[in-house]
């Protein structure tokens, strides 16, 4: 019975990457990175700046080409699939600049995501009409997302933090197995961070969660496990106790070890 137990929370890995590098006309960015994330669990991406965070983020998610390496998705050997047919099997990022359209409502931002779900993405031929049946869907995300207050308004009019927020909503609409999320507090006061944290904590019940943050107080409240770059190689991994512990990371951040 105890073994069965065990084998039920017996953390599932949904992406890894083994031995993943990238070379830029002879500069190594990223080198031999081993990685698993894992599902229902919130994974961060740390280094000082020039570590490789950024460019692990896009060859994950096929931007870029790796060099060498593996990465497996769902048990799928990705290495060589495009960045469009990544998506479309649960891998979904969001990126460090917001990716909203100002003039548009809450609303309508979401609905613009669920079209492709729903098959509705190329059919511009249909009356606007047609997209009525996502309201259920999108009213839910943004319910979800503590954004029911801020429906109908226009996405220019909301505050930096909660435009994060959207934009986390639109990556939901596809409905992701690993959601990337790419300094999601940057640029945030505090009030916000505490708000954007919560709400990743709480997406990540049924998904992975793979982010780059620079904000060490929130990789210490609401990460697994974590991950530390320097120079494009890992220097030191496992949950945020470990890892702040660790000389190499101290010195990589405050350079010596004190």
């Amino acid at each position: 019975m105890e073994a069965v137990a065990a084998e039920r929370t017996e953390p599932r890995v949904v992406l890894s990457a083994r031995g993943l590098g990238k070379d830029f006309a002879g500069f190594t960015a990223v080198n031999d990175v081993d990685l698993d994330v894992e599902h229902a669990r919130i994974h961060a991406l740390i280094g000082p700046n020039g570590a490789g965070k950024t460019t692990v983020f896009n060859l994950l998610t096929k931007f870029l080409q790796p060099t060498r390496g593996q990465i497996t998705l769902l048990g799928q050997d990705i290495t060589q699939t495009k960045p469009d047919k990544v998506a479309r099997m649960g891998l979904v990022r969001s990126f460090q600049i917001s990716a909203v359209f100002p003039n548009l409502s809450v609303r309508e931002n979401v609905k613009v995501a669920l079209q492709r779900p729903a098959g509705l993405a190329v059919q511009f031929w249909l009356p606007l009409s047609s997209l009525d049946r996502l309201n259920a869907r999108a009213d839910a995300l943004i319910e979800q997302l503590g954004l029911a207050q801020y429906r109908d308004h226009r996405a220019a009019d909301l505050s930096y933090g909660r435009k994060r927020v959207l934009e986390i909503a639109t990556t939901l609409a596809l409905d992701p197995e690993v959601l990337l999320l790419d300094e999601p507090m940057a640029g945030m006061g505090q009030e916000d961070v505490r708000m954007v944290a919560e709400i990743i904590r709480e997406v990540a019940r049924t998904r992975a969660v793979l982010m780059v943050e620079h904000n060490l107080n929130v990789v210490a409240d609401i990460c697994d496990h974590v991950t530390v770059l320097q120079r494009g190689e890992i220097i030191a991994r496992g949950d945020y106790a470990t890892v702040s512990a660790d000389p190499r990371v101290r010195t990589a951040y405050m350079g010596s070890e004190a």
